[in-house]
This record gives C-alpha cells, structure tokens and sequence, in this order.
C-alpha cells in the first residue's frame, strides 16, 4: 500500500463482499450507498443524525428490558447510540439526501456507526459484528417506521430549540417597537393607496401578532408530530415488533428530550403518508409568507431618503452600492425575504413528496426531512437576525405625521355626518385644487371649523367609534 493510499478493510452484507475505509466506523451497506448515491453535497442535518441516535439509544434501553436484547450489548449500543445523538460522530454519515426514498441507506448507516463503535467499546476491532448493526442495534425496527418518527422527532426538536426562541425574539423587538411608535399617526394605505390615519405603532402590532399566530400554528403542528410511526416495522403491521416497543421507546424519548411523543393509533397510514409532517412546513410555510409582509412592509417604509416614503430610518449595517456613494440600502430586510422564498419553495418539496407515498410506504422521505428541517432552521435565522440587526434599531422619521393633514381620506370621517356622496366630492375637490379635506369642507359651508376639529382628529380616527353625530362617541 503506497503512502497515498487508504488502508481498506473488507465487509459482507447480502450482496456481498464490500471495501470499507479501515478507520470508518460505517459498514458495507453504508460504502455501497456511498457509491451508488454520488448525487449532491447535502446530507442529512445535524438535527436528524440526533434524532435518530435518540432513538436506538432508547430502542436499546427498552430491548434489554424487554428481554430482547443482553445488558452486554446494550450498554455499549446506548453509549454509542448517545455520541450519534451529540454529534460525535457526524463525519460517519457521508450519505446523499437522493438515496432510498424510505431513508433506509442512513438507517443503516446508523446501524453500522453504533455496532462498530459498540463493539470498539467492548474492546472488539471495527468490522467483526461483535455488535451486529441488525440482530442487535435494529431490534423491533426497521427504515420504513424509524426514518419518519426521526423526521418528526427532529421537526419537533429544531421547532422548540429554533425557531420558537426566534419567534419570541421577534416579536418581542416588534412589540418593543408598537409602544414606541404609538403616539407617531401616519396615512394608512390600502391597495398601495392613501387610506385613513393608522398609529405606526398599531402597524407594529399588527406584525407582532402575526408572529404571536405563527406560533400558535406550529402548536398545532407540534401535536400532529407528536404521533410517530415507530412499532409498524416494515408495513405497518407491527412484525418482528414487541407489542409494549413502541409505546416504551417514546416514554424514554419523552424523558430525554422533554418532548412528549405517543405511539400512533394508525400504524397503516403513518407509513404510508407523511401527512403530519405536510402540514407542519404549511405552518412554516405559514410564517414565511407573513415574515415577508412584515419584512417587506419595513422595507417600503425605509424607501428613500428623499424620493421615497421615507417614514423609518432603517439601520445602515453596510454600504449599498459600488457606484453610488453613501448609498444605503435595506440588505437585512433584502436577506430575510429571500430565506422566505426559499423556505416557501422547500414546502413545495414537501407537498410534493407527500404524494408520492405508494401503497405502505412513502419513498421520499429523505427529501422531505432535507427541506422541511432546512426551512426550520433557516426562517429561525433569519428572524433573529432581522430582530436584532433591523427590526430593534428602526426609528421613525417626521414623513408619516407630516402627510397625514393632507390625505384625502380623512373625508372618510365626513361620510357618516354628511354623506357618502358629499364627502367624496370634498375629497375629489381637494385632490383637484391641492386643498386639504379641512379646508375644503370649511369653504362648502354647514359644519364649523370647531365640528370640523373634531371630526377630523387624526388620533381619534385610529381608534373605533364615530365622530360628529349624536351617539357616535
């Protein structure tokens, strides 16, 4: 063996014999996966590898109680399985995401990782299934019922530990927000177009709550993925399954993550479909859409500074052009909305995969654990990022007060005391003569400049209630 080469040891797996790099902790199946999936530079995120070490940790413990397992082996295999889990090991799962649509190749993966590193632990060499990846490390399981309770129990890991803590950041900074901007009235805007006065502090409100709703959804969806596949083995019928596993290893998953996980009632279509895991990216997907409101709001807000609205002064975190200088421009905001479009995109992944769930078993899993995770993570980013780097440092300029005598819309506060008709002349009239509505309907005559202060308060028109009229207070 020249010095370049790497020392090989030789595997057998049913198809037989396999070359396998001598200090792998992976086994045949793993390097005939690793040859046959030479498709892309994604792998399965840290969450998932976690997830699954989670799992035969606890699929371990339960085992030997169970009877099904010697405390000889199952102490190494627990202690291996927990290294996967803190991602001790995250160099011995090289494989592709495009792999087996059941995620079996990473399955395995697992299984051989944790044999070897088990056997290693008993003082055996890597390679002599002292701790075999299937007899011991795989009792009461297979890919096609641990690869979709890892992806839910990932889902449910990166959702509490991610973007929940990013959520509650943002909406905090923007509710910090909404009270500092209560007193400053601006011109709403409907259709893009002057509509009547709004606090720039309730717009803020606005964005908080729907950040509030996002995370009400992903409750809902928290509960859908509390329900796993794991004791339908192969089909859904339970096979080669002890009847209390399943039921067992969530109660212990449940100890060590502090997530609560039940046993599904329906093992035929937990396997089958991915539904759960559906309309948990809808939820993400949820958020994504009202992020990019939000974001996109603040953005039109900051246009400017002289030709635009200009009604917040957004942090200047970079120089904005190579050409124009001292240009500025909303880079933060610019990053979020495109995190947003990628984690729209990465539910369509998912809702497209879902569909391909044939007969007892879904054969896109991979992919879907792949975009679902990812959109976790990278909306969790971006929000705390736009928290801290826009959202906490934006400040309100004299724009918005300024407009709001002038907008056309406070005729709207003129309808329930002299008509539809006759205050959408005064706002036609004052559109054509650059006049304001006050003025406009001072110079008509019938309501005095006194009746005309007090149906045209801007800060009363941003709060319920009608002015001007008997009983409308």
């Amino acid at each position: 063996m020249s010095s370049g080469e790497k020392a090989m040891r030789v595997e057998r797996d049913s198809l037989g014999t396999m070359e396998v790099p001598a200090e792998a902790y992976y086994g045949a199946q793993t390097a005939r996966a690793i040859q046959n999936f030479p498709i892309s530079d994604l792998r399965f995120p840290r969450a998932f590898i976690r997830a699954v070490g989670l799992i035969k940790r606890a699929a371990a413990e339960v085992n030997a109680d169970l009877g099904l397992l010697d405390r000889t082996l199952a102490e190494p295999i627990i202690r291996a399985a927990q290294e996967v889990a803190d991602g001790a090991l995250d160099a011995e799962f090289p494989l592709d995401i495009y792999q087996t649509g059941s995620g079996t190749s990473t399955n395995m993966n697992a299984n051989e990782v944790i044999a070897n590193r088990a056997a290693e632990l008993m003082g055996a060499a890597r390679g002599t299934k002292t701790v075999h990846p299937n007899d011991h490390v795989n009792v009461c399981q297979s890919s096609n019922d641990v690869v979709p309770t890892a992806i839910h129990l990932s889902a449910l890991l990166v959702l509490r530990e991610d973007l929940r803590p990013a959520l509650d950041e943002l909406e905090a900074a923007l509710r910090e927000k909404a009270q500092q901007f209560h007193g400053i009235i601006k011109t709403g805007r409907t259709h893009l177009m002057d509509a009547t006065p709004v606090r720039l502090g309730q717009e803020f409100a606005g964005y908080a709550d729907q950040v509030a709703g996002a995370r009400r959804r992903i409750g809902y969806a928290e509960a859908e993925l509390g329900e796993v596949a794991l004791g339908g083995t192969a089909v859904g019928s339970g096979i080669n399954a002890h009847p209390e596993f399943a039921a067992r290893v969530c109660a212990r998953l449940a100890e060590l993550t502090g997530i609560p996980l039940r046993e599904t009632a329906a093992h035929f279509q937990a396997q089958a479909c991915l539904d759960a895991v559906v309309f948990a990216s809808g939820t993400v997907r949820t958020y994504a859409t009202a992020l990019t409101k939000i974001a996109n709001d603040i953005r039109w807000m900051g246009s400017g500074p002289r030709a635009g609205l200009a009604e917040l002064v957004l942090p200047a975190v970079q120089p904005g052009s190579s050409i124009m200088p001292g240009k500025v421009n909303p880079v933060i905001v610019e990053s979020v909305i495109q995190a947003c479009a990628q984690a729209v995109g990465s539910d369509a992944v998912v809702a497209q995969g879902n569909q391909w769930g044939n007969f007892e078993l879904n054969m896109m899993m991979p992919v879907m654990a792949h975009n679902l995770l990812g959109a976790i993570a990278l909306l969790a980013a971006a929000s705390r990022n736009f928290a801290r780097q826009c959202v906490t440092g934006l400040e309100a300029t004299e724009r918005g007060p300024e407009s709001v005598e002038r907008g056309l819309m406070l005729a709207t506060a003129l309808a329930p005391v002299i008509g539809y008709d006759a205050a959408a002349e005064i706002a036609k009239e004052a559109a054509l003569t650059g006049k304001t509505v006050r003025e406009v309907a001072l110079s008509r005559g019938g309501l005095t400049a006194e009746q005309l202060q007090e149906i045209l308060n801007p800060q009363s028109m941003t709060e319920p209630g009608v002015r001007g009229i008997p009983g409308g207070d």
